[in-house]
């Protein structure tokens, strides 16, 4: 067992007991722990890869620094950065990455809590336009076709560029926690709660890929609880790009929520890809663990699930991790399963 894996199960034997059901709203502070500020990226794996498919440019242009340009004035990069912090009270760090940082932060003007991600302008390798033709990093273009008034998905109110950054102000829920940690604290979920999580999460994916946007990193630690209404969000766009028919033949994500066909051939789908790392988290939602935390190679064909599931969560999960990509169900075929519908067939 590597040291990470032996860290994660000793994380799930110091949480506590598994959550009971109950209906919505399910994760009231009754149901766990007080849990922590929400880290953005609990896992030590290496996210992202190598370049993403799609319409996209590399933006190298100088951007002026802060400080007194020559007669005198603030620069403007300057200006934004006082106006950032005359706007924003920065509060804990919640994490850091290769991505940069995010810390917590509240809205001064009426006390909203809010996530200020900061990226270093040398990560941020592809760019692209927004509708109103200004230049954007591709994170925040793909944000705004997916996130304006969908709930499922974090809100971004706005960015900054600067000097050596740019700066995403985020939604933030003020007692929140991501999946892995809700997860963790709980042991596992039982299938009510489970249930009522992953449909919100498909059907951020749907309306992504309704967009015409494969998010690509599809984990529980880019999954958003709120605590107080039970609403999952799907989080961390950076990995993100635009959805085609085509196979893709570079990856970005979490290698361990990579699809079989990646592994071994070099190429996935977009779709298939999805429902595959999908099938990975209710995997992990249920049982407490990753299905495949001792490596692929050694649980081939020998996917072993707890018989306290039900016969149709146990098909479910097979089915979506299906080694054949042509053998796992559609993001459409997963919303009518009959375990979505919690049918139980006899």
């Amino acid at each position: 067992m590597s040291a990470d894996s032996a860290q994660e199960k000793a994380k799930r034997s110091a949480g506590a007991a598994p959550v009971v059901c109950e209906h919505p709203p399910l994760l009231s502070a009754a149901a766990g722990p007080e849990p922590p500020e929400p880290p953005v990226s609990a896992s030590k794996e290496p996210t992202c890869g190598h370049g993403r498919p799609g319409a996209v440019e590399r933006r190298s242009a100088a951007v002026p620094g802060p400080g007194p340009s020559a007669d005198g004035r603030v620069s403007p990069a300057g200006k934004a950065q006082q106006g950032l912090k005359e706007r924003y009270r920065l509060g804990s760090l919640l994490g850091r990455g290769g991505f940069g940082s995010v810390f917590a932060a509240t809205r001064l003007s009426d006390g909203a809590p809010v996530a200020i991600k900061r990226v270093p302008r040398n990560r941020i390798h592809h760019w692209g336009q927004l509708p109103d033709g200004t230049r954007a990093p591709l994170e925040i273009v793909l944000l705004d076709k997916v996130s304006a008034g969908f709930p499922g998905i974090v809100q971004l109110h706005e960015w900054l560029e600067l000097p050596s950054n740019v700066v995403m102000v985020l939604e933030r829920p003020e007692r929140s926690q991501d999946l892995l940690h809700f997860i963790w604290a709980r042991g596992f979920l039982c299938e009510e709660v489970a249930r009522h999580l992953f449909r919100q999460v498909l059907e951020a994916v749907r309306h992504c890929a309704s967009c015409g946007v494969l998010h690509r990193d599809i984990k529980p630690e880019n999954i958003l609880v709120d605590l107080a209404t039970g609403q999952a969000k799907l989080i961390d766009f950076g990995c993100g790009t635009y959805l085609q028919a085509a196979a893709y033949t570079s990856f970005a994500g979490t290698p361990s929520y990579s699809p079989p066909e990646w592994t071994h051939l070099g190429w996935y789908h977009g779709e298939a890809a999805t429902v595959w790392s999908l099938g990975v988290v209710l995997h992990q939602m249920v049982c407490g663990e990753h299905p495949f935390r001792r490596g692929w190679n050694s649980t081939w064909g020998r996917l072993s699930l707890p018989r306290r599931l039900s016969p149709e969560c146990q098909d479910l999960i097979r089915r979506c991790l299906s080694v054949l990509s042509s053998e796992r169900p559609s993001l459409e075929d997963l919303s009518c399963d009959p375990w979505m519908q919690d049918i139980r067939v006899p």
